[in-house]
């Protein structure tokens, strides 16, 4: 059985990254906050206090494919920000399908009424909110295979 505790869900960003996280009994995701990257040293100093403050137990972290299920460009660049993350935290990473989160997000937020300023300061959290509701919704079971997905 896995290790009880919250899952934090990450939405990817070379600039922004989106951060939702679980209740400890991994039934809701909520949305926690959109870290504005900084250096590898601060980003890191972050994530570490992150994990101790909340109990944070696993991360999953969007993966953005091809639509033929194929490594994107990004997709490797989120395959290596999680292995830095592992190496930071010493948490277990996981991965998840995140193609339209994002596109997904913003039709949310404008359903919402928000302006464009407050659209673009929650995106990317309501993104890894969606991603983290996704891997819960799946029972916790994220992609370990990325060839083939759409077979």
């Amino acid at each position: 059985m896995a290790q009880q505790g919250c899952v934090a869900g990450i939405d990817f960003g070379t600039v922004r990254i989106g951060i939702a996280l679980s209740d400890p009994d991994r039934i809701l995701a909520s949305p926690y906050e959109t870290l504005i990257r900084q250096s590898p040293n601060r980003d890191a100093e972050y994530f570490r206090q992150f994990v101790e403050k909340e109990r944070v137990v696993q991360f999953v972290l969007g993966i953005p494919l091809h639509l033929s299920g194929g490594l994107s460009a990004k997709a490797k660049e989120v395959l290596q920000f999680g292995q830095w993350l592992q190496k930071t935290t010493g948490i277990k990473i996981d991965y998840m399908d995140e193609r339209f989160t994002s596109v997904e997000a913003e039709h949310l937020l404008r359903e919402a009424r928000l302006t464009n300023k407050k659209r673009k300061a929650r995106r990317d959290k309501i993104a890894a909110q969606i991603i983290l509701s996704s891997y819960l919704e799946s029972g916790c079971h994220g992609i370990t295979d990325f060839s083939g997905i759409d077979d």
